[in-house]
């Protein structure tokens, strides 16, 4: 298991039903980079814990709001004028490859936090719940989703 998060998280969200369930959950106010980290950290065997969340969120939270959500909103608010401005449409095209510049950088930047935490520690953990938006019974089955895809992303992209 040795992918790299943005590797994974590629993979993963090219799964059946994964995007589907990321959209859904970040509509609601999650964070998709997050839970993708959260996904990559249970394939790995990554022990959860308060401190570990709470750093990981600490550290996505400022990124997420100051640079990813201000992006995707200016690309969602460009769809109808992009629809039938085709300049606009090449600049929103710009602007959602620069969205996703934004997340991978974000994935790195949990990666490395990560990164000294042991691996194989556990062989069940529950990172997804932990880094759901609050009211995780609305997501379980996008968690579940998440999960089982992630399971099947880790050991395809390994060769398993």
């Amino acid at each position: 298991m040795n992918t790299d998060l943005w590797n994974f998280a590629v993979s993963l969200y090219a799964r059946p039903g994964v995007e589907a369930a990321c959209l859904d959950m970040q509509d609601q106010g999650g964070n998709v980079c997050l839970l993708l980290c959260g996904a990559w950290l249970e394939t790995r065997g990554v022990k959860p814990d308060a401190t570990r969340v709470e750093h990981l969120q600490q550290l996505a939270e400022p990124w997420h709001r100051q640079v990813v959500t201000p992006l995707r909103v200016l690309r969602q608010q460009w769809r109808k004028a992009a629809s039938v401005d085709p300049a606009q449409a090449r600049l929103r095209e710009q602007l959602k490859a620069l969205e996703l510049t934004a997340e991978r950088e974000l994935l790195e930047r949990l990666q490395t936090a990560s990164s000294v935490w042991p691996v194989a520690e556990v062989t069940v953990s529950d990172w997804l719940e932990r880094l759901a938006p609050d009211g995780v019974t609305a997501y379980r089955d996008a968690l579940h989703k998440l999960r089982v895809a992630a399971a099947g992303t880790q050991d395809a992209v390994d060769g398993d």
